[in-house]
């Protein structure tokens, strides 16, 4: 990449830097989680390659997977005939015995050996559900049949029959009837503001799924407290980055700062304002969570770059989220102050193999560690999150020139096939070398940053500074070496070796070969 290309995505970088040292204890936060989502290879797959993917994972350092439980994948044939709907309405949407118990192997399986792993499973309990726990659409919306109004009611007895197979006590009814591991990490529905997962999103030109979202949030939460899960970690929110101006149609993506208004009944300000259900906050009082789930793409921009619309949250401004969550909760008490963020997907598609959506094979690389530095440094954030592990493998039914063949998510550290892009090795040791002042000798020092991830979790560690020469290919180690805190994260601020060349950081101890090293940037 051009130098001067580079200095310019740097400049926030410098911002943010210059903030950490200056008052270190309200920012950067050594305790953060590394998640990761990959459905595909998880829950659709045989066993065999979900235990390959949660072997990999670990040796990423993956602490948690997201997973998408689905609600009309679990509710599938559950009522789909007359002795099947008896024995529904016998046991009730609350009992787990009410599912067909081969629609729950798929999740069972994955906790057992999760847990076998030492990694944590979060679990996203989401619509669509089945076309008995939504309304029915009108003739002219049956395109949008599958997530038009749920029935909160019937989510929250969905959400208690989740709840009660992994309170920790429940035994399974076709595995050695053996107890299933406690999930004790949830959030509830997934991106709200897409119709795609819900609908009407706006009625009449008003934003209407934050009405819907709030009912089904308050009847999911009220699922757990009642199986026990009140004290686990509950994520509110869960809202995609983007969204449409211009026409307001059932399914016009909904910018999340419009539907974070309309969730909480307030203005652009924060203030409140009345509307439908708002009379919500009053009977139940505030939003009750452990943090805002957030999805921060930025699709082909680095992480860096805001989008144009300040109704928009993407990695960049996620600090124009908390201050508008602030904002809300000091005006209305609708929402705690100071809510943490997780950040829930992100991720970069890539060109190969996506010819139409994806960015070059060295940007996913430098944005995805950009990322990871950006959401490190926030003191409010508890998670960043990799989406995918692996490509999703394309749609063999369409031509393949066509876009629709590649119409699945490309954005995996490794290819449909297996094989590794550059982006997995800087996943497992991210590393940044930002400028950040000049040196009275003329040189300059530069903030480095990254993480041994792949290291067990706050290993007392030290890495090595090393720089070779444009021209050779020789690393030599400089500076002092750097201790890993929290996480296994590691920042110092050294002088570089002057003349171009590239910087890298190793592991292993002492003298080559090294064990691990991240990947090398540019310095001059």
């Amino acid at each position: 990449m051009p130098a001067r290309r580079r200095s310019l995505q740097i400049l926030p970088l410098i911002a943010v830097l210059a903030g950490v040292f200056a008052a270190p204890a309200a920012h950067a936060n050594p305790s953060q989680y590394s998640v990761m989502m990959d459905d595909n290879n998880l829950l659709y797959r045989t066993d065999k390659v979900r235990d390959r993917t949660l072997a990999t994972m670990k040796s990423l350092g993956v602490d948690y997977v997201r997973v998408t439980v689905l609600w009309s994948v679990v509710a599938d044939h559950a009522r789909s005939t007359k002795a099947r709907d008896r024995r529904f309405r016998k046991l009730g949407a609350d009992n787990p015995r009410a599912y067909p118990r081969l629609n729950w192997n798929r999740f069972d399986g994955l906790v057992r050996t999760a847990q076998a792993f030492g990694i944590g499973v979060y679990f996203d309990v989401t619509g669509p559900g089945p076309a008995w726990g939504h309304a029915r659409a009108p003739r002219s919306e049956r395109a949008n049949a599958a997530t038009w109004k749920p029935n909160a009611r019937q989510f929250k007895l969905f959400v208690e029959a989740v709840g009660k197979r992994y309170s920790g006590r429940y035994r399974d009814e076709d595995t050695g009837h053996s107890r299933l591991p406690r999930v004790s990490f949830w959030s509830l529905w997934n991106e709200p503001n897409q119709g795609g997962w819900l609908t009407p999103q706006f009625v009449g030109g008003k934003p209407y799924s934050p009405r819907l979202f709030r009912s089904l949030y308050i009847a999911g939460h009220q699922g757990l407290v009642a199986t026990g899960h009140g004290g686990d970690v509950v994520l509110l929110g869960e809202t995609a980055p983007l969204g449409v101006s211009g026409a307001r149609t059932s399914r016009t993506p909904m910018y999340p700062k419009t539907f974070l208004e309309g969730l909480f009944c307030v203005d652009g300000n924060g203030q409140r304002v009345s509307g439908a259900g708002c009379s919500d906050f009053t009977k139940y009082g505030p939003l009750p969570a452990t943090a805002y789930a957030h999805h921060p793409y930025t699709k082909y921009d680095a992480p860096t770059k805001r989008n144009a619309s300040p109704l928009a949250y993407t990695m960049a401004n996620i600090s124009d989220l908390e201050g508008f969550l602030d904002k809300i909760a000091v005006n209305t008490g609708r929402v705690a102050k100071g809510l943490p963020i997780a950040l829930t997907e992100f991720g970069y598609e890539t060109n190969p193999p996506d010819p139409y959506h994806g960015i070059s094979l060295a940007k996913q690389v430098e944005y995805s560690n950009m990322g990871d530095f950006l959401s490190w440094a926030d003191q409010r954030v508890l998670t960043q999150t990799q989406f995918l592990l692996r490509d999703v493998p394309p749609l063999k039914a369409y031509p393949k020139k066509s876009k629709h063949y590649w119409f699945t998510y490309q954005s995996g550290l490794y290819y449909a096939n297996g094989r590794a892009k550059p982006a997995m090795a800087a996943y497992r040791f991210p590393f940044e070398a930002i400028p950040f002042q000049h040196a009275p000798d003329g040189g300059t020092y530069y903030a480095f940053w990254g993480q041994t991830r792949f290291r067990p979790n706050d290993s007392i560690d030290s890495v090595l500074l090393q720089f070779k020469p444009s021209g050779s290919t020789t690393w030599t180690t400089f500076g002092n070496p750097v201790r890993t805190g929290g996480r296994n994260y590691f920042v110092s601020v050294q002088e570089a070796p002057k003349g171009a060349g590239r910087v890298r950081a190793a592991w292993g101890g002492g003298q080559p070969p090294y064990l691990a090293a991240s990947r090398s940037i540019a310095v001059k």
